[in-house]
């Protein structure tokens, strides 16, 4: 595997409340249509994911 380090350990995957879920979720609804930090948030996401099935 060209560029991937087998002795790089996972990133730590910090732990959300439901309640700042919540006030996340309330806020990026708040925003005008097309904001770009949607999709940055998506892609956070995604990363979270990966993080996540590192383990």
């Amino acid at each position: 595997m060209v560029g991937s380090d087998a002795g790089a350990s996972c990133p730590p995957v910090v732990p959300y409340s439901a309640t700042d879920e919540a006030r996340a979720a309330a806020e990026v609804a708040a925003m005008p249509e097309g904001a770009v930090v949607v999709r940055m948030l998506s892609d956070y996401a995604v990363l979270r994911d990966q993080a996540r099935a590192c383990r």
